[in-house]
C-alpha cells in the first residue's frame, strides 16, 4: 500500500463527507463546487494553515504532531475506527519503508483451540487480519459449512462473500456484511501496511469483483467489536446471531469471534437443531470410530 496515496484519499473522502452545516459553518448561498467541505474550511476548522492543510491532503504526514492529528480528526468530526486509522497512517508516514513481506503462517496455540473446543452451545471461530478462519470449534465450523465448501484456501470470509455465487444465499444481508469485509481489510491495511499477503488479496478481489473496487475506493474503515450476524443455513434455515468480537491480546492480529442466540427465539431452537447437525457431520467424517463406539456399547 502507498501511504502517501493511502492518506490523501483517505483524507479527500472524509471531507467530502461533511457539509459545512454539519461542521457549523456559515451555509453560503449559491452553488459550490465541492461535495462537502472545501480544504480551506478544513484548515479553519482545525486551526491550520490552508498551505500546512493541502500539504497534509497531498499525502504527506511526515512530521506531522499529536495535536495536528487530534484537530484534524476533530475537523473531519472521525469516529473511533477513523481516528484510529489516521493515527497508523501517520505512523507508517513516520517511519522507515519495509518493503512488502509474506507472513509465516501464524499458529493457533494449543489453549486457544481447547477454548474454543470448550464453547459447546456457541458457535465460535479464530481469523486474523486478513479474514482468513484459522480455528473453529465444533458448532463454530458447522455454521459456516457453506464457507468452507468453498474449494479456496485459506479459508477467507471476504473472498467468500465477493467471489462465491452462493453467498447470497447463505447470508441474506450480504450487502452490509460485504461492506464491513471491506471497512475491516481497509483498517488492517492502514494497521499492517507492508503485509504481502493482504495486498495480493486486495488485489485479487480489486480485478475479480466490481463490487469490492467500489467498496474498497469508499475508504471506510471500522471496529468490529459487537453486531448481529443473519444466515441463512442450508441445513437448519434462518438464525439471527449476536456475536462478540474479542481481539486476543497474547496473539496480534488474531480475534475471537463468539456467537449466540436469544433463548426462546427460533434462532435459539436452530441453534440446537444444528449442533445436532454438527454430530452427524463428525459421525460422517469417523464412521469407523461411530462403529467402534456402538460395537463398544452392545
Amino acid at each position: 500500500m502507498d501511504n502517501r496515496s493511502e492518506v490523501r484519499e483517505f483524507l479527500t473522502s472524509r471531507r467530502a463527507k461533511i457539509t459545512p452545516q454539519q461542521a457549523g459553518l456559515p451555509a453560503y448561498t449559491g452553488n459550490r463546487r465541492v461535495k462537502g467541505l472545501r480544504r480551506e474550511e478544513v484548515a479553519l476548522l482545525a486551526g491550520v494553515s490552508a498551505e500546512y492543510y493541502a500539504r497534509l491532503e497531498r499525502g504527506n504526514l511526515s512530521g506531522v504532531s499529536e495535536t495536528v492529528i487530534d484537530s484534524l480528526a476533530r475537523a473531519l468530526q472521525l469516529d473511533e475506527a477513523e481516528r484510529a486509522h489516521l493515527d497508523d497512517l501517520a505512523r507508517t508516514a513516520n517511519t522507515t519503508r519495509r518493503p512488502p513481506r509474506r507472513r509465516a503462517p501464524q499458529p493457533i496455540r494449543a489453549s486457544l483451540q481447547h477454548l474454543l473446543d470448550a464453547m459447546t452451545e456457541a458457535p465460535a471461530f479464530i481469523r486474523n487480519g486478513r479474514l482468513d478462519i484459522l480455528a473453529t470449534n465444533r458448532l463454530g465450523r458447522a455454521l459456516y459449512d457453506p464457507v468452507f465448501a468453498d474449494p479456496a484456501r485459506p479459508v477467507n470470509l471476504a473472498r467468500y462473500e465477493f467471489l462465491n455465487p452462493g453467498a447470497a444465499d447463505f447470508l441474506p444481508h450480504l450487502e452490509a456484511q460485504a461492506a464491513g469485509a471491506v471497512a475491516l481489510l481497509r483498517t488492517e491495511a492502514g494497521r499492517d501496511p507492508y503485509n504481502r499477503d493482504l495486498t495480493d488479496l486486495v488485489g485479487e478481489l480489486s480485478t475479480r469483483s466490481e463490487k469490492f473496487r467500489t467498496l474498497w475506493a469508499a475508504h471506510d474503515v471500522r471496529l468490529h467489536q459487537t453486531g448481529v450476524k443473519h444466515f441463512r443455513h442450508p441445513a437448519v434455515g434462518e438464525l439471527v446471531l449476536p456475536f462478540e468480537a474479542m481481539p486476543i491480546p497474547t496473539d496480534p492480529g488474531l480475534t475471537l469471534t463468539a456467537l449466540s442466540a436469544e433463548p426462546g427465539t427460533p434462532s435459539h431452537d436452530s441453534l440446537k437443531l444444528l449442533a445436532s447437525w454438527a454430530a452427524t457431520l463428525d459421525q460422517d467424517a469417523h464412521p469407523d470410530t461411530a462403529a467402534a463406539g456402538g460395537e463398544q456399547s452392545a
